[in-house]
């Protein structure tokens, strides 16, 4: 097999981590492997990489309801002397805020988002197409990109959700809230959004209680300056506990935030935001370990996934080219039957001469339509796959994998295993499952003294 060059994509990401984060260096060196397997199985091109189906920011996502809570937060937190256009609860947008040099915000549109695969949103216009046909091409009304001159978003994405309480529960818009949910390593979720009752908040509710185990979720409080006081606070926090077990959600992390809406500023004291602050400190860490779970997936997928829908579509192609090749055969035969009993031919057949040759003429009729039958199938199942591949958003091009069976023994052979799925390809992938593992393993033990102490254990 041909050896695969490194894509740019993993280069850039491996000068990136060099310094300071091991485990996601090695990380992507075990991508780059992962890359040849499926380069060798025809999924990717040479300049592809599957590690740039997700994104390696710390990606922090925040949801509110119809108050300028989130707002005054967000200018408040990361130290704004205004507050951004269209981060306001009137906003209909995914907002994705990033840290910039430039003194002054710009905001860029969504279609900058859609095309770069280092963000979150990359090709998300695809999945809005399918769900609603021409939506698609409207990108730029759900997503925009504003870079903002801020030290706590240095090495960090913000993703500004638009306020639920104010927005419709479109199957765009759920879709879009679904995804930030899942892509998040860290949800800020202000209370507000459970004071109306809404569709688009019903789903929220859904989503976050599939993902309650990841404990991703901390939920702010916004409340009166006058109340900020530490025996109401834990009366609030603990109201609001309360409320949210009540829909069914019992676990996160809830912090109080003192109400500025009557403040002469905006400003507050960095001091207030500790408790954010700490949490913020370990999205690296819960980043490293999102990646090296979306490593072992895609390690996975292949085997679980991408190899059933091209056996699936190997199976298919033989049933219609076999089905096809009897219809014909069944032609030649029934012929043969009408020649008998109009002038009876079958004495023929038994003839030492003319009988092999009634039999290499019948193979060299088939063998040709045999093939041409096989190319003409397979146009079918390619685009059969290439829906596949869009309904199932893969980065793995399942068509390209499947003509590599289109070998003259192949379309004459019967087989059911596509081309270079074997022992070897999946002790590849159970290698790379293993050193995946050991990453985690590694990333484990930067936490721990496990290896330090186990000597001190008893026999």
């Amino acid at each position: 097999m041909a050896e695969k060059t490194v894509s740019k994509y993993l280069v850039n990401l491996e000068k990136h981590f060099a310094n300071d984060n091991p485990v996601l260096l090695n990380a992507a060196k075990v991508f780059h492997e992962l890359d040849q397997v499926e380069y060798d199985l025809g999924l990717i091109e040479n300049e592809e990489t599957t590690a740039s189906k997700y994104s390696w920011w710390p990606v922090i996502s925040l949801i509110g309801g119809n108050s300028t809570a989130k707002s005054r937060f967000i200018n408040s937190y990361l130290d704004t002397n205004q507050l951004l256009s269209g981060i306001q609860a009137s906003s209909h947008k995914f907002t994705v805020l990033l840290n910039s040099n430039q003194s002054t915000p710009a905001t860029l549109p969504g279609t900058a988002l859609d095309v770069d695969h280092r963000y979150p949103f990359y090709q998300i216009s695809q999945k809005i197409e399918q769900l609603q046909e021409g939506e698609g091409r409207r990108i730029n009304s759900y997503l925009e990109l504003k870079t903002i001159n801020s030290d706590r978003l240095k090495g960090k994405l913000f993703i500004d959700a638009p306020n639920v309480s104010a927005t419709s529960a479109t199957p765009v818009m759920s879709m879009l809230t679904t995804h930030i949910l899942e892509t998040s390593d860290l949800v800020l979720v202000f209370c507000d959004v459970f004071e109306t009752s809404t569709s688009l908040m019903n789903d929220l509710v859904q989503q976050i209680s599939l993902q309650q185990d990841t404990n991703k979720f901390i939920y702010l409080i916004d409340a009166p300056a006058a109340t900020f006081y530490p025996t109401k606070s834990s009366e609030i926090i603990s109201s609001w506990q309360r409320r949210l077990a009540d829909i069914g959600l019992n676990t996160g992390q809830f912090i109080l935030l003192p109400n500025q809406e009557h403040s002469a500023t905006n400003d507050q004291s960095p001091a207030q935001f500790t408790e954010i602050d700490l949490r913020l400190a370990n999205v690296d860490h819960d980043r490293s370990y999102r990646i090296l779970n979306t490593l072992e997936k895609s390690i996975h997928d292949i085997e679980n996934v991408v190899i059933p829908e091209v056996k699936n579509g190997v199976a298919l192609w033989k049933e219609r080219v076999n089905m096809s090749s009897l219809i014909i055969l069944g032609s030649i035969a029934a012929l043969a039957v009408f020649a008998e009993l109009q002038i009876g031919i079958i004495d023929l057949l038994f003839d030492p001469i003319i009988g092999p040759i009634v039999i290499l003429v019948i193979i060299a009729v088939m063998l040709p339509l045999h093939l041409i039958m096989s190319k003409l199938q397979a146009k079918f199942i390619v685009n059969k796959l290439n829906i596949r591949q869009k309904e199932l958003h893969l980065l793995e091009n399942l068509g390209e994998m499947f003509e590599s069976n289109l070998t003259f023994s192949r379309m004459l052979l019967n087989f059911s295993e596509p081309a270079g799925w074997n022992k070897k390809t999946k002790a590849r992938l159970s290698q790379l499952s293993d050193k995946t593992k050991d990453l985690v393993q590694a990333l484990n033990d930067s936490f721990s003294t496990y290896n330090d102490r186990k000597s001190n254990f008893p026999d």
